[in-house]
């Protein structure tokens, strides 16, 4: 018996180990902006309130993606997400807020098929030749975007990259745990 309660500590010390290290790369991973430049920015939704409005941290994404635009770091820009329990579409609300700061309809693309992370990734894949971009910048939590450019680079899309807001909130350390589960089981 007290082989196997050693065993037990021992895998879940490395078990801790292993999942603090990945909670601390991705951490810093999607913290980091080196600054380049690319042809397009996708912009992964989430929650849009009852009333229509935006969530502070679905705001917070767009900011962070209008930025890249006012800047002259991206020439377009596509907002993913899909149809909310709150009965309103994730990109045509993401759509009108850039709108709405003087974007020109015509450097947004709407994907309201994002309905998570991997169909936002596909559906982008399937726009690259339509679009013709070689490069793109993640935008999102800081916990998500590894996730989100390990996804791209499984679909042989290399030059990808990640900005993430300054927002942050109690939230993120149920989020950190499920970017973990999600990111090894994707």
């Amino acid at each position: 018996m007290k082989n196997g309660k050693q065993l037990f500590k021992l895998l879940l010390t490395l078990f801790l180990i292993w999942f603090i290290g990945h909670a601390i790369y991705i951490t810093i991973d999607g913290l980091y902006d080196d600054g380049k430049n690319a042809d397009i920015a996708v912009i992964l939704g989430n929650k849009v309130n009852e009333d229509g409005t935006l969530s502070e941290r679905l705001e917070k994404r767009l900011e962070c993606g209008l930025n890249l635009y006012q800047k002259h770091r991206i020439k377009k820009i596509i907002v993913s997400g899909g149809l909310g329990k709150e009965g309103f579409y994730e990109g045509d609300k993401m759509r009108d807020f850039l709108m709405a700061k003087k974007v020109p309809d015509t450097a947004i693309i709407v994907d309201n098929l994002g309905n998570n992370t991997r169909a936002t990734v596909m559906n982008t894949m399937k726009l690259k030749d339509s679009l013709h971009f070689k490069s793109l910048i993640v935008v999102s939590q800081y916990y998500h975007v590894t996730r989100t450019k390990m996804l791209f680079k499984k679909q042989g899309f290399e030059d990808v990259t990640s900005v993430s807001p300054d927002y942050f909130e109690i939230k993120d350390a149920y989020s950190i745990l499920r970017e973990f589960v999600g990111y090894y089981t994707q």
